[in-house]
């Protein structure tokens, strides 16, 4: 994550909301006096807060392990072609 001062940031604003934007990487910046404050895109944000939903969910967790589990050992639900083709939209 790059880092910058509160001055660079607020100097080169246009620059640095393309930056993160178009690279999808938050930017850190720093303060002298406060406390440092990340910037992301909107994008960025809501992938990381469901993200954090998911995993905070025991029940979804859970879920995600058995699945892993049954594809492990090929022991999962296996669609039929007609059913793939419905899923893949052909």
């Amino acid at each position: 994550m790059d880092t910058v001062s509160v001055n660079q940031f607020r100097d080169k604003l246009k620059s640095f909301v393309e930056q993160v934007t178009t690279n999808h990487e938050p930017l850190k910046v720093t303060r002298r006096a406060g406390e440092d404050f990340i910037v992301m895109s909107a994008d960025d944000w809501e992938r990381e807060q469901e993200t954090l939903y998911v995993l905070q969910n025991s029940s979804l967790m859970q879920q995600i392990a058995e699945s892993a589990g049954t594809h492990a050992n090929s022991s999962g639900y296996t669609p039929t072609n007609e059913e793939m083709d419905e899923i893949t939209g052909i």
